[in-house]
């Protein structure tokens, strides 16, 4: 939820200086104009933050992931399996290069379901696509596992939990490559946009490459001469997106602390009274939403009346379900794996998710846990 909702005068300030320092707001070139490039920066920082070698900043997650897929050689006719909680984004990208989704259930954590996964894999599977949802990590160890007993390529979407850990390692640096967004709701946000990483040169390579038309950036050579190898397509960012970018990066660890105190709150109590969604052993989680499951549905009912009561609301389930389960989309999927979806979709009827907002304090959140605790 909250990197909107953190955002104050040291973004307003960055942007004010960046037209002090002379308005360029393309990421290449005008030298004379210039004095930092705010994009290479944001990128360096972003590496460093989570240990990753290289990090590449595009227009939006979506971009991140087309790009990620094109990297990966997935090209039009091969498989690539993603899960049914999710968003549309990740089997939109898919279907943009000319692939094809196919889905897998999501266990209780509701991430990928690594048997489901397992069983799906075809000959014509190319790359795996599992999704972090709302802060908490799938199960990477089981998934890598199988993916590397049957040579298969692993894009993690990170999109939902940046900043979440498995073991040592922040997620996006377990698969091949890795993406986050920062669109509006996400954990850090400038406006829109979206970052790749990876530890592979050769796969930075064409990232860096196909997200600028195919620009070599040759040192040797003004822009206008530069060199070659590839065409590619437009998924820049600009300079004032970075800046913002790299203040709100800067907040991070502090969001994920203070969505932890307010988590708390509910966790302590509600775990008492309800089934909590499954966290993988070893995470460390973002604590964005709050998940726990209902199966009675006049008690799930009434705790959603009283969320929407108390104007928290609820985050995807059950408000957005439609944009987040693969089993709505028979305008994009066939009916295979519509039907595949099911599953996935009678899972997430019996759950809630409550967004955790920094606008909302730590004795809210404690009110709150103590009266959906009573409904039960």
């Amino acid at each position: 939820m909250p990197g909107w909702e953190v955002i104050d005068k040291k973004e307003s300030n960055a942007l004010q200086k960046l037209f002090k320092e002379g308005g360029v707001l393309f990421a290449h070139g005008f030298n004379k104009f210039r004095k930092k490039y705010h994009v290479r920066e944001f990128e360096k920082l972003s590496a460093r933050k989570f240990n990753m070698k290289f990090a590449q900043a595009v227009s939006s997650g979506t971009a991140a992931i087309k790009i990620a897929l094109l990297s990966l050689g997935v090209k039009r006719g091969d498989e690539v399996i993603t899960q049914a909680f999710n968003f549309i984004a990740t089997i939109e990208a898919i279907l943009d290069i000319g692939a094809k989704p196919i889905i897998v259930d999501v266990d209780k954590t509701l991430n990928m379901c690594p048997k489901s996964l397992k069983r799906s894999i075809t000959k014509k599977t190319k790359a795996i696509i599992p999704v972090h949802m709302l802060g908490v990590p799938a199960k990477m160890g089981a998934i890598m596992k199988i993916a590397k007993d049957k040579k298969i390529k692993v894009i993690e979407d990170n999109c939902e939990a940046m900043g979440a850990k498995l073991g040592k390692k922040y997620l996006c640096a377990i698969g091949e490559i890795g993406v986050v967004s920062f669109d509006f709701s996400k954990s850090i946000t400038c406006g829109e946009g979206g970052m790749i990483y990876t530890n592979n040169k050769k796969l930075f390579k064409f990232v860096r490459e196909y997200h600028d038309h195919g620009h070599e950036n040759n040192i040797k050579l003004p822009r206008g001469m530069d060199t070659r190898t590839i065409y590619g397509f437009n998924y820049r960012i600009t300079e004032m997106q970075a800046v913002v970018g790299k203040v709100q990066l800067s907040k991070l660890d502090k969001i994920i602390n203070l969505q932890k105190k307010r988590y708390k709150e509910l966790n302590n109590v509600l775990k008492k009274k309800y089934e909590l969604r499954e966290i993988p052993k070893n995470s460390k989680i973002t604590f964005d939403t709050f998940i726990f499951f209902i199966k009675n549905k006049n008690i799930r009912n009434k705790v959603i009346k009283l969320l929407n009561r108390k104007k928290f609301g609820t985050k995807n389930l059950p408000d957005a379900i439609k944009w987040h389960c693969s089993a709505f989309w028979d305008h994009a999927l066939d009916s295979k794996e519509v039907k595949k979806s099911i599953p996935t979709k009678n899972l997430l009827n019996t759950a809630i998710a409550i967004p955790i907002s920094l606008k909302r304090s730590i004795k809210e959140y404690r009110n709150l846990s103590n009266q959906i605790s009573k409904i039960a």
